[in-house]
């Protein structure tokens, strides 16, 4: 046998483009038909149909996996287009009339939506992106600890592992309890806490498990570890990390709300902001303990280097070099957006949705509910199990019946479903019905 070759794409089941193209594959010879793009029409952030109308996400398919990798919305692509056409019509002129504006207004957007200043936000490519540069930059010495769980992403597991063969850290993972479905927040929160040791600098947890769509009581942990770091020097406390990017942008909190000490997310999921965009929040306190690997192109940066001014600029995890500006500027139209829906009434149509979904799947023979029922403990990503055949074969199965969904990249691994702002209560009737027919 030759030499088996795993890509990401592989392993992520082939989230619905897979699966779409093999269950429409009578299809591929006929002509591509040009399809009218739809008008959105001016935003009514009361009424969900509007809001809805501001994707071109094609309304003929239930869009369940619409979080994987956003379509954005009229304002964000229009930002995108006009900045585009900017510095492609003037590439210099355009740039340097809009950067220091542009980076402004988005700082003060991000910091809005946030909690706290702006200035506290920096900008990445991406969640992983985000953790590697906040994972391999926290200063840390010979004999501390990161403590993380057995629950957590490839991202996060990966990054801490290039720090401990980097330098000898130590990292240790925990895991907070045995079902999903069934799990505490008490549990959650006192298994975390017993696990602290005195060498325990980092705690490196995730929002919203993508794996099995469990919500972590990220507030509950933040206090438990204020407890813990009480008496200690503030460069030996431990520092809260959260991956946030299945909670950001689907749930009512700020990362101030949940006294983390680091917020790493990703704009390109439930927020729908522009694709390649994402970033790392932190407090004033934390970033000082934060090594920056690649150099900023903030200004104060370069004032130290030309000698203009004697102060180092403050740590910072914006990566400097030249970027996809039009999709970075293009955020604080995605924080608009929101802003205009109201993070509350976002997470309460999140919610409901997802309610809906995980107690009709609950009542359907041979399917087993893998995300917990309480909303305290879940957000919009609903996992389950069928007993019937494998998650790939079912996002298969359901993809050509215009149910679009996903498989948890993990071993097990199970069928995925995103409730969000782009589906409504006629497509979760859709999917079960569709899940009722094939399992």
């Amino acid at each position: 046998m030759g030499e088996l070759s795993v890509s990401r794409r592989g392993l992520l089941g082939g989230l619905t483009a897979t699966a779409a193209l093999g269950a429409l594959s009578a299809c591929d010879a006929d002509p591509v038909m040009e399809v009218p793009k739809p008008t959105p029409g001016p935003l009514d952030p009361g009424d969900w149909d509007s809001v809805r109308r501001q994707f071109l996400l094609d309304t003929a398919k239930a869009q369940f996996a619409a979080f994987v990798f956003a379509s954005p919305p009229a304002g964000v692509r229009a930002a995108i287009a006009r900045h585009r056409e900017g510095l492609d019509q003037d590439t210099v002129g355009y740039l340097h009339a809009q950067e220091e504006n542009a980076r402004q207004r988005l700082h003060l957007a991000a910091g809005k939506y946030l909690g706290g200043s702006g200035d506290h936000v920096y900008f990445t490519d991406s969640t992983t992106m985000g953790l590697g540069l906040l994972y391999g930059g926290i200063a840390l010495r010979p004999g501390d600890e990161v403590l993380t769980t057995e629950h957590d992403f490839y991202s996060t597991h990966e990054s801490l592992r290039l720090r401990a063969a980097r330098d000898g850290v130590t990292v240790r993972k925990v895991r907070l309890f045995a079902d999903p479905a069934t799990a505490s927040a008490d549990q959650i929160v006192q298994t975390l806490a017993k696990s602290l040791t005195p060498a325990t600098r980092v705690v490196a947890v995730t929002w919203v498990h993508s794996s099995t769509g469990l919500r972590m009581p990220i507030r509950a942990i933040a206090d438990a570890l204020a407890t813990h770091n009480r008496d200690l020097a503030p460069d030996r406390r431990a520092l809260l990390c959260v991956d946030g990017v299945h909670g950001f942008g689907a749930v009512d909190a700020s990362a101030v709300d949940l006294g983390c000490d680091f917020l790493v997310s990703g704009c390109h999921k439930w927020l729908f902001g522009p694709r390649g965009t994402g970033l790392v929040w932190g407090r004033p306190e934390a970033w000082a303990r934060f090594r920056p690997a690649i150099p900023t192109f903030e200004q104060a940066g370069f004032a130290n280097w030309l000698g203009f001014d004697p102060a180092l600029p403050a740590p910072s995890a914006s990566p400097g070099g030249y970027h996809n500006f039009e999709h970075l500027w293009a955020v604080e139209q995605a924080f608009d957006f929101h802003a205009a829906l109201t993070r509350s009434r976002v997470a309460q149509r999140t919610t409901e949705l997802s309610t809906r979904l995980k107690e009709g799947l609950a009542g359907i023979d041979g399917v087993t509910v893998i995300t917990p029922r309480s909303a305290e403990l879940s957000a919009g990503l609903v996992c389950c199990e069928l007993k019937s055949m494998s998650p790939a074969a079912a996002v298969s199965a359901l993809a050509a019946k215009d149910i679009i969904t996903s498989t948890t990249p993990y071993n097990p691994s199970y069928l995925r479903f995103g409730t969000s702002i782009v589906t409504n209560e006629a497509e979760v009737d859709r999917a079960l019905a569709a899940v009722r027919e094939i399992s």
